[in-house]
């Protein structure tokens, strides 16, 4: 059943969230002015350096000055001020729809509905896409905090459906999306097919990404025992266990090179990976680890 939009956000949640605002650390070029500096050099009011004029360049920025004095020409350069494209990608597959008393998917609406919050209130452009065997846009790029209601009723409207295929999903959402920015992946990485050459389709554009790897208390420490037929969330395929002291033992190790798989394997290519509990609140999770992780301020 859909959410209520207003419980995405609380009032607590939303007085501790009034406080920030996105960083960068890239350069991004938009597609039209905004309010985050850029080094792209363009025609706007600040000055930023000079080079040589080239044949076919704009004779309006020849700084006739320098040339009175060295007879040389050349041309003015400046900073620009150009748009911040904000992504979210948000995992709807079945797998997210695991952990109590809060589910994974529930806890990734909830951070989707507050980064989605920050960008807005800060005049920066934000878009949401869920994805599950393949990408879909829900929330088209837009900025200004009159666009909340309808972002927070696009992230309430979601449920869980079919399996996961990071790789088809993160193609299409980088050949829809060409403007650079940043992207926050929210997913729990359940998917057979691997998560290396999914990431890598991250690389046709200049994002800033950022992976948020969700999962659940039980899935981080299952407290299970004895023989049982687990069932897979995604392919519905039963799988009986007998489950010992061993086994979990084991099963906690894989799942922590599992993890650390993902988190090598993203840093060492420029992106971030934070991992994220379920019963981790979220405003801990975005003033904490955001915060380290320098996506916040």
């Amino acid at each position: 059943m859909p959410l209520d939009p207003k419980s995405l956000l609380d009032p607590y949640l939303l007085s501790r969230l009034d406080a920030l605002e996105i960083l960068t650390h890239r350069v991004f070029r938009g597609g039209t002015k905004g309010e985050r500096r850029s080094r792209h050099k363009g025609s706007s009011v600040e000055f930023a350096d000079y080079r040589d004029y080239s044949r076919g360049d704009d004779t309006r920025h020849i700084d006739w000055n320098i040339f009175a004095r060295l007879e040389r020409l050349f041309i003015k350069l400046f900073l620009e001020e150009e748009d911040l494209a904000f992504y979210i990608l948000l995992d709807t597959s079945k797998s997210m729809d695991f952990g109590t008393p809060t589910t994974k998917f529930l806890y990734a609406q909830k951070l989707a509905a507050a980064l989605g919050y920050i960008v807005l209130k800060n005049q920066d452009k934000v878009g949401v896409t869920a994805f599950d065997t393949r990408a879909r846009e829900i929330f088209r790029p837009a900025r200004g905090k009159g666009q909340l209601p309808k972002l927070l009723a696009q992230i309430a409207a979601l449920e869980v459906s079919e399996r996961t295929c990071l790789g088809d999903s993160i193609r299409d959402f980088a050949l829809r999306n060409t403007q650079s920015g940043i992207v926050v992946l929210i997913t729990d990485f359940m998917d057979e097919q691997g998560f290396e050459e999914a990431l890598k389709y991250f690389f046709l554009r200049n994002y800033e990404v950022y992976c948020i790897h969700v999962l659940s208390p039980e899935e981080r420490k299952p407290q299970l025992g004895g023989h049982l037929e687990l069932i897979d969330a995604e392919t519905g395929e039963p799988q009986e266990v007998s489950v010992s002291e061993a086994l979990l033992k084991q099963y906690e190790k894989t799942l922590e090179a599992f993890c650390g798989s993902i988190r090598d394997w993203s840093v060492s290519r420029g992106m971030v990976y934070l991992p994220a509990s379920t019963d981790q609140p979220i405003d801990q999770m975005l003033l904490g680890y955001l915060r380290r992780k320098g996506l916040l301020k």
